[in-house]
């Protein structure tokens, strides 16, 4: 069996994979762990004998795939998250991650730790991978071949033994410090609501015109005022039924439709008049209304109020669904590749909207091999580029930093003239899960022989512990200071946390625990941050402590 596993690589990978991927389905007390469970099947795989190994380019390629589609997914969000509150957000988990780095330092000096296993604890406790591989690229590029095996083995073995705590210390954390503080996770939901930081259900009311004050200016003032984020869709006037533009003026007895999330919603009806039980978004006898896929590669990255829609189609986007997530449309949404846009027209324009959009489930599958090839290249380039610092000492982003920093702008950009950047958000998803399991995988299975010889002479239990201190003490701290000090809704915290140690796991369990989705939201608004950092970081170690 050993000799078919070195003489068939490929049959090695997919058995590893799978492997892995069914015992990362398994959960324990809501816990499980995911995909990284393939690196640990990769190890066992690897520790069978030292010629069992992937090619070098499987890992590699896993890599630069995994931390750019990472980046296009995360650009935006990440650059838009730097208003006030989330620069200070941003800037609170960064020092988290440093007096992470500072306990790794001190651990380091007190267990006599070479400076890859340190390195690697780092990675562990923080339970991130692509800290992991970013410290894997920089061995190889230092290390001669004759000792290449050993020393890659080096940073595996202070990660894996760190990483079980790192997952187990985050969530021992959020359990305990919800029962301290007392949550209340409805309060939470509430208090989020109040701030227009959590996105909400959309609903549809039909209000009928009672209030005088609404008919003296048009409609885009008149949201302008009350600041108020819903689409008014349909207007029906005796009997006569039209769409409402920016430019209507309502007049009395109007019956006009209101969508948006519930609070919008009912201030609008507070407003104009007074709700109805009519149902005009029902009415399909002179508008119908169909969801469309944006799959032309052309409206990608371009404002609805581009499109001019109200004026050349007659037609109203009210809703659009990116992922599963159904957001409120406005003049200033910009569209995706993959977002399904809810459409308010007459019947007959059906056909040259689904030419505008695309509509064709089978462009979005496909990916823009030129604009995907190039932006990778570009995050390549960068990662080869020598940065000085401090002392005459020399450092690369490598292949894990180069193409998440190259993503992180690609993605924020969107698109360079006919140039689409950014990828449909189910082509992504798959691209991002086969580059992590490729990652693994090679990490695991190349590391696995070694990893078993040198546990013992590398303190394994001593990184144990180390690791389980740092992971608890910065998870702690993180949710005292957030939730006391700078008065962070816990629902949002314990998604940050996630985000903090770059772990799906804990974000499930954060989900779990709150019962709804607003840990996403903290989740997302730091983890890009969180990931920069740690990848440079782990590397920053290697150069210090060496």
């Amino acid at each position: 069996m050993i000799e078919l596993l070195v003489e068939e690589p490929l049959l090695l990978l997919f058995l590893v994979t799978s492997i892995g991927y069914a015992i990362g389905r398994i959960r324990y007390k809501g816990s499980s762990l995911g995909v990284a469970a393939v690196l640990f099947v990769g190890l066992a795989f690897g520790a069978l004998s030292p010629e069992i190994e992937l090619p070098e380019v499987i890992f590699e390629m896993g890599l630069v795939i995994f931390v750019y589609t990472i980046g296009l997914s995360s650009g935006a969000g990440f650059f838009a998250s730097f208003n006030r509150k989330g620069l200070r957000d941003n800037l609170f988990i960064l020092s988290m991650i440093t007096l992470g780095l500072l306990m790794t330092v001190v651990a380091a000096g007190l267990l006599a730790l070479k400076p890859a296993v340190a390195a690697g604890m780092f990675a562990g406790s923080f339970t991130n991978t692509p800290a992991l591989a970013g410290l894997l690229d920089a061995i190889r590029g230092s290390t001669t071949a004759a000792t290449l095996d050993a020393a890659l083995a080096q940073p595996v073995v202070g990660y894996s033994v760190a990483y079980p705590m790192g997952v187990l210390g985050m969530l021992i954390a959020i359990a305990v410090m919800q029962r301290l503080f007392k949550i209340d996770y409805a309060e939470d939901v509430k208090r989020l609501r109040n701030l227009n930081l959590v996105e909400q259900d959309i609903y549809n009311r039909t209000v009928r015109v009672t209030r005088p004050v609404a008919t003296t200016l048009p409609i885009r003032w008149l949201r302008k005022e009350g600041d108020l984020h819903v689409i008014l869709g349909r207007l029906q006037r005796g009997d006569h039924t039209e769409l409402v533009t920016e430019e209507t003026q309502l007049q009395i007895g109007d019956l006009v439709s209101v969508i948006g999330t519930p609070d919008d919603v009912d201030e609008t009806v507070r407003r104009i008049g007074e709700a109805t039980d009519d149902h005009l978004e029902m009415d399909r006898s002179e508008y119908d209304f169909r969801r469309i896929f944006v799959s032309n590669p052309r409206l990608a990255g371009r404002r609805l109020a581009d499109l001019h829609l109200p004026q050349e189609y007659d037609t109203l986007v009210t809703r659009i669904r990116r992922g599963d997530i159904d957001l409120v449309a406005d003049g200033n949404t910009v569209l995706e590749l993959g977002d399904r846009v809810r459409v308010v027209t007459q019947r007959q324009n059906m056909p040259r909207l689904s030419a505008l959009f695309g509509d064709s489930y089978k462009a979005l599958s496909e990916v823009n091999l030129l604009s995907f090839g190039i932006g990778l290249a570009l995050g390549l380039l960068l990662g080869f580029l020598p940065i000085p610092l401090p002392g005459g000492v020399t450092f690369k982003l490598g292949l894990a930093g180069g193409p998440l920093i190259v993503g992180l702008v690609l993605g924020a950009w969107r698109r360079s003239g006919p140039l689409v950047w950014t990828l449909p958000y189910s082509a992504n998803l798959t691209l991002r899960q086969m580059g992590l399991i490729l990652l693994l995988a090679g990490i695991g299975i190349r590391s696995g022989y070694t990893f078993v010889n040198t546990f013992q002479q590398s303190g394994g239990f001593s990184i144990f512990l180390a690791g389980a201190v740092m992971t608890t003490t910065v998870a702690f701290l993180t949710l005292f200071i957030g939730y006391k000090i700078l008065k962070i809704p816990y629902s949002m915290l314990i998604g940050m946390l996630a985000a903090l140690q770059t772990q799906p796991a804990v974000l499930g369990f954060a989900n779990e625990q709150s019962r709804n989705e607003v840990p996403n939201v903290g989740y997302a608004l730091v983890f890009p941050i969180a990931t920069i950092s740690k990848i440079l970081f782990a590397q920053l170690l290697l150069i210090w402590l060496g």
